[in-house]
C-alpha cells in the first residue's frame, strides 16, 4: 500500500492521535505485554508490543524507553524486522549502543560536557572522550521507566515515565519526562517526548533507532537505500564531532539529499574532510522548515529491492545522519548477526548539536512552566 507523504503528514499532525480512517478498515490496533528480562535485584522489564492489521508492529521495552524492534512487510509481503538491536536484556545493559533506545536530557554531543545557563556553568558526565554523548554516562537509554497506560483500538499506544533528579549527569533541574508510542493502521509509529522541569534546564530527546530497510542483519547494507532530506545547510564538525559553528550549503557537496541520492555516492569519500572525520555520515542537517508546531518531513529513506519506505517527521528543526561508522563487527546483535559500519543509518530529529554553546542555533532551554515538547513520527510503507 503506497501512503502519499500528504497523507503521513496529516497522520502525524493528527492531534490526539485521532487517525485517517481507511474505508476498508475497521481493525483495531493491538497491544500486548510480555517480560522481557530481569535486571539485578529483580527488577523485571517488561515490552509492549504493538500490531496492526497491515502486517506492521513495534515492540518497545521499558529498559531506556527503547524500540526494540520494528517489523514491516515488504513489497510481497513478507515481515522483516527493520531495526538493529539485540535479542535479550542482558546484552542491551551489559553492551550498550544506543539501539532504538530513547536518548537524553541531552541527545547528541555537548562539548566538553559544559554549558552555562543563567551565569553558572554545569559540568555533565564524559562519555564520548572530552564530551558529553546523549545525556550522559547513564543517560536516559540506561534508565527503566515506568509503563502508566497501555491502550487499543484504532491507535494502540504505550506511555511510561521517567523522573531524573536534579543534578542526574549533571543537569541542573529535577525533569519529569513521558515517552508515549502509538501506532495505527497506515503504519505510522508516533513518538511523543513531552517534559516538565522545577529549575531552568536543557533538553533535546529523541529516539536512536538504527534501520535497515532490507531488514537487520541481511546481506544487503543500507549503502543501496535512496536517502531524501529536506535540507540545503548542514553543521560542519570538527575532529571531536562537534559543530564548528557554520551553517553550510550542501549544494554541490555528497551532503546535498535534497533531491535524493544513494547513501553508498558519498559515505566514503574521503576527499570530503568532513566526511573523514564522522568516518562517513555522522552529521546534523537543518531542516529548511526549521522548528514546527506539527511534523513535517524529516528525512525519506527508500530500499528499492524490498519496496520498503520510511518517512520521518519531526517538530524539530535538525536531524543527525549517523551510518553507524563505529560499528565494527564487534557487536553480535538480533539472531546472531554480527553488525559492521554501513549495517544500519540512524535518522535522528532533534535540536542541533551544541546547541547550549552555540546561541545561534537557537535555544534548548525549558523552564518551569514551558513544557518540553516533542514529536516524531516513523512512518512505513511500501511502493511497488
Amino acid at each position: 500500500m503506497k501512503i502519499s507523504l500528504n497523507a503521513a503528514a496529516q497522520i502525524a499532525s493528527s492531534a490526539g492521535f485521532t487517525l485517517l480512517v481507511l474505508a476498508n478498515s475497521a481493525a483495531a490496533v493491538t497491544a500486548g505485554r510480555a517480560p522481557f528480562g530481569t535486571l539485578d535485584r529483580g527488577v523485571v522489564i517488561e515490552a509492549v508490543t504493538l500490531t496492526n492489521s497491515q502486517g506492521i508492529s513495534a515492540r518497545i521495552i521499558n529498559y531506556g524507553a527503547t524500540l526494540q524492534a520494528l517489523w514491516a512487510p515488504d513489497r510481497t509481503g513478507r515481515t522483516a524486522d527493520i531495526v538493529l538491536g539485540y535479542d535479550g536484556l542482558a546484552t542491551y545493559v551489559e553492551k550498550p549502543n544506543f539501539f532504538g533506545v530513547t536518548v537524553g536530557r541531552y541527545a547528541n554531543r555537548i562539548a566538553g560536557g559544559r554549558f552555562a545557563l543563567d551565569g553558572k556553568t554545569h559540568q555533565l558526565s564524559l562519555n564520548d572522550k572530552s564530551n558529553s554523548l546523549h545525556g550522559g554516562a547513564r543517560g536516559f537509554d540506561k534508565q527503566v521507566w515506568r509503563i502508566t497506560g497501555i491502550k487499543e483500538g484504532p491507535v494502540a499506544s504505550v506511555s511510561m515515565v521517567l523522573t531524573s533528579p536534579a543534578g542526574d549527569q549533571g543537569y541542573p533541574g529535577t525533569l519529569q519526562v513521558q515517552a508515549t508510542y502509538a501506532l495505527d493502521e497506515l503504519g505510522a509509529l508516533t513518538i511523543d517526548y513531552d517534559a516538565t522541569t522545577d529549575a531552568p534546564t536543557i533538553v533535546n530527546i529523541t529516539n536512536h533507532a538504527i534501520f535497515n530497510l532490507a531488514g537487520e542483519g541481511a546481506p544487503e547494507d543500507v549503502l543501496g537505500h535512496r536517502l531524501t532530506i529536506p535540507a540545503s545547510r548542514y553543521t560542519p564538525i570538527d575532529a571531536a564531532l562537534i559543530p564548528t559553528g557554520e551553517l553550510r550549503d550542501v549544494a554541490g557537496t555528497v551532503f546535498d539529499f535534497s533531491g535524493g541520492r544513494l547513501i553508498g555516492d558519498g559515505v566514503r569519500d574521503g576527499r570530503d574532510p568532513q566526511i573523514v572525520f564522522g568516518r562517513g555520515y555522522d552529521h546534523n542537517f537543518a531542516l529548511d522548515a526549521g522548528a514546527t508546531r506539527e511534523p513535517k518531513l524529516a528525512a525519506r529513506l527508500e530500499d528499492t529491492n524490498s519496496g520498503r519506505v520510511l518517512e520521518v517527521l519531526s517538530t524539530e528543526p535538525g536531524v543527525q545522519v549517523y551510518t553507524g561508522n563505529f560499528l565494527d563487527g564487534t557487536r553480535v546483535g538480533k539472531h546472531g548477526h554480527l553488525y559492521r559500519m554501513g549495517d544500519g543509518i540512524a535518522l535522528e530529529p532533534q535540536k542541533f548539536p551544541d546547541t547550549p554553546n552555540q546561541p545561534k542555533f537557537g535555544s534548548a532551554r525549558v523552564d518551569p512552566g514551558s513544557p518540553y515538547h516533542h514529536r516524531l513520527v516513523f512512518h512505513v510503507f511500501t511502493v511497488h
